[in-house]
């Protein structure tokens, strides 16, 4: 749900009546994970989705009736199920919906307005909403924050939001979005309770070094993707916002030293577009030494040859080296910045998906891997 804040956020502002699906799990090869959400207002606006159109029209409905009836219900639809199929999941995989009615008088109201103001300007939050447990426990919702503080409640033993916002805090700090259970004697509640627990975190960072021809088509794939994108340059007569009007922040500063002084985490991806030596073998050097998601350079395999060498003797090991994507991108025949940037960022979805870069024609691999499948890089 909290993909669709900064919409929903305006429909809160402006009073309006909305139910909102949102995928809580997924089982085998389904088009969307979960966290996907789709929102109805009372007029019949619609805005995102769950499964990319196979259910959509089957989930319009339960929102219409959430918003008359005020319930909050759950619903799966997968191959086996005929109903399911009738509307179109044939991909061979099953989701579980959960349905919420956000009514100007819904207990959920405060707390879903909250969240979504926090996620629509890139504040770190999780949102816990009870998906199986008593009856009078669906759908209720609290708002975890970073420093473990929360709001709303669950309803029942005190406890159990205490337990409730320890376990969506943790998932908060790891920045995944999934289910967590809560034992009988952990909620106090008969049977235990399942929760899911969406979070909420900053836009994972690209940062593209390199103000050359080629980073202007990266930083619009980039951002395509999700990122929020810097450009970073030591020649000032390059990197300058005019030519990287769609970049977050263009800088000027030696490549190494702004990577050393710059935050990064996981799931930062960092493009080496410069293929020159005196900016290539310092950054890469910091850079293959730092637990971020991806490091690429760019440049002939002679170039990659003579960097690879420039490395070792700078004392990077065969471990850090193997760490490198070098040249950077899938093999798609590119000539233009643009091609070029898309197999950049094709190989970039690979690495953080698990997938092989082969075509699916013929592969015998899966489409939709789980998260079991995929690595451990998350981005948003």
């Amino acid at each position: 749900m909290l993909d669709l804040a900064e919409e929903l956020e305006r429909w809160v502002a402006q009073g309006r009546d909305f139910a909102v699906a949102t995928v809580v799990t997924v089982d085998g090869s389904a088009p969307r994970g979960p966290g996907a959400a789709l929102a109805v207002d009372g007029d019949g606006t619609v805005i995102g989705s769950v499964s990319g159109g196979c259910v959509e029209g089957a989930v319009y409905d339960l929102c219409r009736q959430a918003l008359e009836d005020g319930r909050t219900v759950t619903e799966r639809f997968g191959y086996s199920d005929e109903d399911a199929f009738a509307v179109g999941l044939t991909c061979g995989g099953t989701v579980e919906v959960m349905v919420t009615p956000v009514a100007a008088q819904a207990p959920v109201r405060a707390v879903f307005a909250a969240a979504l103001a926090s996620a629509a300007r890139g504040r770190p939050a999780a949102l816990a909403r009870v998906v199986r447990g008593p009856a009078g426990l669906l759908g209720r919702a609290l708002l975890v924050r970073p420093d473990g503080s929360y709001e709303g409640a669950l309803g029942g033993h005190p406890h159990l939001d205490r337990t409730a916002a320890a376990e969506a805090h943790a998932l908060l700090e790891a920045g995944r979005t999934g289910t967590v259970g809560l034992s009988e004697d952990g909620s106090h509640c008969p049977g235990g309770v399942t929760l899911f627990v969406e979070s909420s975190v900053p836009p994972p960072r690209m940062i593209v070094f390199g103000a050359v021809d080629f980073a202007a088509a990266l930083v619009r794939a980039g951002k395509f993707l999700g990122y929020r994108v810097t450009v970073c340059d030591a020649r000032p007569v390059f990197a300058t916002p005019a030519r990287f009007p769609e970049a977050d922040d263009v800088v000027v500063d030696w490549p190494h030293r702004y990577l050393r002084s710059t935050p990064t985490d996981a799931r930062t991806v960092l493009c080496v577009l410069t293929h020159d030596a005196k900016f290539d073998v310092p950054l890469l050097e910091t850079a293959l030494r730092l637990p971020v998601a991806f490091v690429g350079a760019m440049g002939s395999r002679r170039t990659h040859a003579d960097r690879d060498r420039r490395l070792r003797e700078v004392g990077l090991t065969e471990t850090e080296l193997a760490r490198l994507h070098s040249p950077i991108g899938l093999d798609l025949g590119a000539r233009t910045p643009e091609e070029t940037a898309l197999s950049i960022a094709a190989e970039i979805v690979a690495a953080r998906r698990g997938g092989t870069g082969l075509p699916l024609t013929g592969s015998g691999t899966p489409i939709h891997r789980d998260g079991a499948e995929r690595t451990a890089v998350a981005a948003a």
